[in-house]
């Protein structure tokens, strides 16, 4: 029996897409973009707020609605049953980022006949990002192709790090998931960082991104910043970048801001999507950081170089 697939997560659909089940989607999120043929199908669920708010306008909402235990979107349950899926991919790793599982289950209530298999996802690390394949493969009955994802991610990253490895330097960097507060990325974050060559200043592998300030950045003296706001495509991070440095002062006297070794990054194709591109998203740090030894191609497309901000 060909499986009926609604995807509720963007990573989710990638690895769908990518263990060989593009045609068997059927539903996806609002957030689901990649590949670009997925923007066909019927959207299932959407934001509870604007998504083109400017980024603290965003935090101040989100704040809102979890303060009131609301969630921060809704998943159309009508829909999903007219689509019929026997399978519905969905995440339990944060309320905000994605549709939760709790939101799933409330869209299921009252479903008529057989119930569809929920398949959660949870990516904390690399390691649980490639356990995620594995449990999507799986559980489409095809657990093979779960371990040949892995292996191709796994070889082409390698090959990333022995040449970064390799190289005299290592820069220090902060890599910045937020701005308004700042946000400090963990995750799967710095393991990807410590491949491309870099010490990672903030977060931790693993743990969930924590707020940070300026003055803490500052402190730290990174030489480099990543900054990659969570959901935002590239196009949007230059005016949160200006915004920033308007708003908080501590943002100009930041030496990378300085010197121009800021590097503003694609968040929502990339860095904070834990799927089959995030050997894109080691491309992406690894040419930012050392632009003269690596040359995939991203920069302007999943990465640019901010002038340098005179202090004021």
């Amino acid at each position: 029996m060909t499986p009926r697939i609604v995807s509720l997560l963007p990573s989710a659909t990638e690895i769908a897409c990518a263990l060989g089940f593009a045609d068997a989607l059927v539903g996806r999120s609002h957030e689901c973009d990649f590949p670009e043929e997925v923007e066909e199908l019927p959207v299932c669920t959407a934001p509870k707020l604007d998504p083109d708010l400017p980024g603290a306008e965003i935090h101040d909402a989100v704040s809102k609605l979890v303060s009131e235990g609301l969630s921060v979107y809704s998943v159309d349950g009508e829909l999903l049953r007219e689509l019929a899926p026997t399978h519905i991919l969905t995440q339990i790793h944060c309320e905000v980022c994605a549709v939760s599982l709790g939101d799933v289950e409330a869209s299921l209530e009252n479903w008529p006949g057989t119930r569809p298999r929920i398949v959660t996802l949870s990516a904390a690390s690399l390691s649980d990002v490639f356990t995620d394949f594995e449990r999507v493969a799986a559980a489409l009955d095809v657990p093979g192709r779960g371990r040949v994802l892995e292996g191709r991610m796994r070889a082409r990253m390698q090959a990333i790090a022995e040449i970064a490895q390799r190289l005299p330097e290592r820069p220090r960097v902060a890599a910045i998931e937020w701005l308004s507060p700042p946000m400090a990325a963990g995750n799967w974050i710095p393991e990807l960082l410590q491949m491309a060559g870099a010490v990672n200043l903030f977060g931790e592998k693993g743990r969930h991104s924590a707020w940070i300030s300026w003055e803490e950045v500052e402190a730290a003296d990174p030489d480099a910043l990543l900054i990659f706001p969570c959901g935002f495509a590239l196009s949007r991070v230059r005016p949160e970048i200006i915004a920033s440095a308007s708003e908080h002062s501590g943002f100009r006297r930041l030496r990378p801001v300085r010197e121009g070794r800021v590097m503003l990054c694609d968040g929502q194709q990339y860095f904070n999507r834990p799927g089959p591109r995030l050997v894109e998203t080691l491309e992406i740090a690894a040419e930012a950081l050392y632009p003269e030894t690596f040359r995939f191609g991203h920069e302007r497309s999943g990465w640019e170089r901010l002038p340098p901000l005179p202090r004021d």
